[in-house]
């Protein structure tokens, strides 16, 4: 069964997946539309690159990932220099450490999916906004986020069923401290490193089930919507 320490990492994984899929959501949104849509003669030399550096995640081993995220956040590193400066303190080994790099890793699985919605609409579909003398604000959102919505919907499973999953960065940044930073795969970590293997088996068979019943969750809607 589930001890104190075991809910404590359900609800802190929970809580750091949901706030980090709807700031990627939120943010990803200007990020993915600029780089599937971009026109701007002067910056579409860097749609490239960028397209590169969201996907970075996806190829990088999460530990390199999380050991320079962790120099960043440090006391010599430019984000801890800046969080010092402002009086908040150290953000690595602390929950919103957690959430930065749960951000940046997760990035790609929110994002790719918005810029492949974003391509599919097309230019009919806002052109002939544009003829109803629509703005490109008002043609963004009447036209574009409408049409786009399987992406969203895409993106925000994927990103916090990955978030909620990860085990790699948030270990190197927040290590394992109960209450605090110790997510649910790094306390099923931390069970099988002292052969607590019933309690590992508890954690470990609800992600296990909960995956899959996102995955299919997602398939069964993408396979109504295309019928």
């Amino acid at each position: 069964m589930l001890d104190a320490n075991g809910l404590a990492a359900i609800r802190l994984s929970i809580e750091l997946s949901v706030l980090a899929t709807l700031i990627l959501l939120v943010a990803g949104t200007p990020l993915a539309w600029w780089i599937a849509r971009g026109r701007s003669p002067r910056w579409n030399w860097l749609r490239v690159p960028v397209r590169a550096l969201v996907s970075l995640p996806l190829v990088l081993p999460p530990t390199v990932l999380g050991f320079y995220l962790l120099l960043a956040l440090g006391p010599s590193g430019p984000l801890g220099q800046f969080t010092q400066a402002l009086g908040w303190g150290l953000l690595s080994f602390s929950f919103w450490g957690l959430l930065i790099g749960s951000i940046i890793y997760s990035l790609p699985f929110v994002v790719q999916p918005l810029i492949n919605a974003f391509e599919a609409i097309g230019q009919r579909p806002l052109e002939a906004a544009a003829t109803l003398r629509a703005g490109p604000l008002d043609a963004f959102w009447h036209v574009a986020l409408p049409l786009a919505r399987p992406g969203y919907l895409t993106g925000a499973v994927m990103g916090f069923a990955h978030t909620l999953g990860e085990f790699g960065v948030v270990l190197m940044i927040g290590g394992n401290i109960p209450g605090s930073t110790q997510t649910i795969s790094v306390l099923v970590y931390d069970h099988v490193e002292s052969l607590e293997y019933a309690q590992a088996h508890w954690l470990a068979g609800g992600m296990l089930a909960f995956s899959f019943l996102v995955l299919l969750t997602l398939h069964l809607t993408q396979a109504r919507k295309a019928a």
